[in-house]
């Protein structure tokens, strides 16, 4: 057994190649082998979002403060909101992010693959935040 106590996992900022805003991370747990699950809080402020990107197991959020927008490649940009569970299936491609007026906090679940648990793609344009392509 391991307890990990709020407050001794440090947050960090999160990539500025693979996010677009103030994102913060921390890391809740990550399984050694061979377990694969991987678990992280993540707060997004207004506006700031992911980019595009996949996980080879598919991903599991539970939305836990706020109001953000989520979307499957080819699908409308949908309103998350606390209390919601988001499950993307293995390789879908998605994006996620905070409102356009309110921050989001969300605890993101994957599973890690030899090559690691996320494939990074293009960033999500404003436009594409907005709905309109």
């Amino acid at each position: 057994m391991d307890i990990s106590r709020n407050g001794t996992r440090p947050s960090k900022p999160a990539p500025e190649e693979y996010f677009t805003g103030h994102v913060r991370l921390e890391s809740l747990f990550s399984a050694d082998a061979p377990a694969r699950a991987a678990g992280a809080n993540v707060t997004f402020e207004p506006k700031a979002r992911t980019a595009w990107h996949t996980h080879p197991y598919g991903q599991t959020l539970i939305v836990t403060a706020g109001c953000g927008r989520v979307q499957r490649e080819g699908g409308p940009v949908e309103t998350i909101y606390a209390g919601d569970v988001i499950s993307f299936a293995p390789e879908e491609k998605h994006w996620h992010g905070a409102g356009p007026d309110t921050a989001l906090t969300h605890i993101a679940i994957q599973e890690k693959a030899e090559d690691g648990p996320v494939t990074w793609l293009e960033k999500v344009t404003d436009a594409q935040y907005e709905g309109r392509e």
